[in-house]
């Protein structure tokens, strides 16, 4: 059963058909408007590190931007996403609907297969209003550097944009083992670059320093994607939650 409706800026079908749904993103990804889909799902993501989500109910949505978020009835951050500038495409195959997300550069790929969908949206609209930001990352330096403990326990302080050959770390400091600390800082949610940076200033430190110094990496930002989440377990870095401003 398919109940819809429509207009020259949107359409909205519920319980379509697999191959009306396919029709009416096709339209949306065609004529640029934000495309969402809800229903029973799977979804796959190969790139630098491959991960699947087994069969659940989703909210998916491709942005005009060519960003792509897939999100579960939990939490306020996607489970899968694809930054903008990906190409996203709609087709039918073996009874199912597939919607695909690809970046070139790296090379990544986002696979969603629906078995049933529930509803469809196409919306199209423009929204010309820039995001006024609170807080920089000088802000969250000073923070830091005010309140030491915000990072944690008996961390100290010892030179700010101290350089490396990979680049000058944001904060240089000491945890209460008298360890060496590199803290990257980031005023806004970040992902795999930032994860990245913080490896390279760590492994430059690490060469630095005598053989036998522990160097730890700490990004601090207001949040993480899950993809930097699982590189910084990876690569032993660590995250701590903090915004710019109290």
């Amino acid at each position: 059963m398919t109940a819809g409706i429509h207009s020259s800026r949107a359409i909205t079908l519920e319980q379509p058909s697999l191959e009306a749904a396919r029709e009416a993103i096709a339209d949306g990804f065609e004529r640029e408007a934000l495309v969402t889909v809800f229903g029973r799902c799977t979804v796959d993501y190969d790139g630098r590190a491959s991960s699947r989500l087994d069969a659940g109910d989703r909210h998916v949505m491709f942005k005009p931007d060519g960003a792509a978020l897939v999100h579960t009835h939990e939490g306020q951050q996607p489970v899968n996403w694809q930054p903008p500038g990906c190409e996203h495409a709609v087709f039918c195959e073996d009874g199912t609907l597939v919607l695909e997300s690809q970046r070139s550069t790296p090379a990544e790929s986002l696979r969603v297969e629906f078995e049933g969908v529930l509803q469809v949206s196409a919306f199209s609209g423009t929204d010309t209003t820039e995001l006024a930001l609170q807080g920089t990352e000088e802000d969250l330096r000073q923070r830091i550097l005010d309140e030491p403990d915000l990072l944690e326990p008996e961390f100290t302080p010892l030179a700010t944009e101290r350089d490396t050959p990979a680049g000058a770390v944001d904060i240089y400091g000491e945890d209460a083992a008298g360890r060496a600390v590199v803290v990257e800082l980031k005023r806004r949610r970040v992902g795999p670059d930032a994860v990245g940076q913080l490896r390279r200033y760590v492994d430059a430190l690490d060469r630095d320093l005598h053989a036998d110094a522990a160097v730890r990496g700490i990004l601090v930002a207001p949040s993480v994607t899950d993809r930097a989440d699982r590189l910084l377990a990876e690569h032993g870095l660590e995250f701590v939650s903090l915004e710019p401003t109290a």
